[in-house]
């Protein structure tokens, strides 16, 4: 191979190589610039190739060295470099209508903190691993993806996902004293994997009294109903009240709510982490107090005076009027509601289906 030295540059000729013109002359071939001497175009014709520079200068030295970081950080899936770690993410799992938004919204005013809303991740997983693939033939075999012989495997490879995800959406939320706030009511199917997969993370297990829960998703869903005009306007698929009878949608709507919050709480007791139980009800009562509980639980630092001042930004009160009321995202925020907005079979119906649940959290107002 020839070698031309050239302005302190070391050229070598190459057939068939791709030229790298970087320092001093034009992109192209050199043979064909202006800029090089007639040595080295004699030494690229004599080679009828192109030019590769070998960068010897400090200057160029420093650029080869972070590039290759750069390319070498690529090919890691840019996962836990200067990235998020799991003892950063904190989960909000609840169901629908539990106040997550309301909580994920003062979690947001805190420095520091971020807020990751709905990524459904909980449920990129969980629907297949408890729903899809649960009568599955093979489950424990190596054709199912999550077949449970390969459960650490696997494993990994879903805290790997959310970790990359999460640094790519949020870089502002890796480092110390930073944290990722994801809110998943509709994810919380997967709880139990997602926790399996991220020990270190925190947990908030966030319940609401399941008959509430059922008349604000029946409010929601009326004709006019917020969820129900969105539906129409081609936002989402979700069954409203005209296209089942009320009673059929309050067994639905219970079933759901049973099977997430029993997986939220599965995950709950299974977690060895940084966790804390908060129930809507008690969050609407003395919310600074229960903030400050929360943060005390998972052992997060916060400024008691930022957090006041969400508490207020966000208090029920300071919603304004034309935002809340029936049909309405905001719509009472008011415990017991359900005893005006069901039926007696109604409440029955829940009362029934969601009995195991209603006893742990609420056994004083069990029928």
């Amino acid at each position: 191979m020839p070698t031309v030295f050239e302005n302190g540059i070391t050229f070598e000729v190459s057939q068939g190589m791709k030229a790298f013109p970087r320092m001093g002359a034009a992109r192209g071939t050199l043979a064909d610039s202006g800029h090089a001497s007639g040595a080295l175009r004699s030494a690229v014709a004599s080679g009828r190739g192109v030019v590769r520079i070998q960068r010897f200068k400090e200057a160029g030295s420093r650029i080869v060295r972070k590039r290759g970081a750069l390319r070498a950080q690529r090919r890691k899936g840019r996962a836990q470099i200067d990235g998020i770690g799991s003892d950063s993410v904190v989960w909000i799992f609840a169901t629908a209508r539990t106040g997550s938004t309301w909580l994920g919204a003062m979690m947001d005013e805190m420095e520091g903190q971020s807020v990751w809303r709905e990524p459904l991740v909980g449920a990129l997983f969980g629907d297949l691993y408890y729903k899809r693939a649960k009568h599955l033939i093979d489950r424990k075999g190596k054709h199912f993806i999550l077949g449970d012989s390969y459960r650490d495997s696997w494993l990994n490879s879903i805290r790997t996902f959310i970790l990359n995800e999460a640094t790519v959406r949020f870089p502002e939320a890796a480092g110390p004293d930073n944290y990722l706030v994801v809110k998943e009511p509709n994810g919380s199917i997967g709880a139990p994997l997602l926790v399996a997969a991220m020990p270190e993370s925190r947990m908030i297990l966030l319940v609401r009294d399941p008959r509430d829960v059922v008349a604000s998703s029946m409010d929601a869903r009326r004709k006019g109903g917020w969820q129900y005009n969105n539906r129409n306007k081609g936002n989402q698929e979700r069954e409203t009240l005209s296209d089942t009878s009320p009673n059929a949608f309050v067994r639905m709507r219970a079933s759901s709510y049973l099977q997430h919050i029993s997986k939220a709480k599965e995950a709950y007791e299974a977690h060895k982490g940084r966790k804390v139980l908060v129930r809507y009800e008690d969050l609407r009562a003395n919310t600074l107090a229960e903030m400050k509980r929360l943060y005390a639980a998972l052992e997060i630092s916060v400024d008691e005076k930022k957090l006041a001042k969400a508490v207020h930004k966000h208090a029920w009160e300071n919603i304004p009027q034309e935002k809340k009321g029936e049909g309405k995202f905001y719509r009472k925020a008011s415990p017991g509601g359900w005893r005006e907005d069901l039926t007696p079979t109604q409440v029955r119906i829940v009362e029934r289906i969601t009995a195991p649940l209603l006893k742990e959290f609420y056994p004083e107002r069990t029928l």
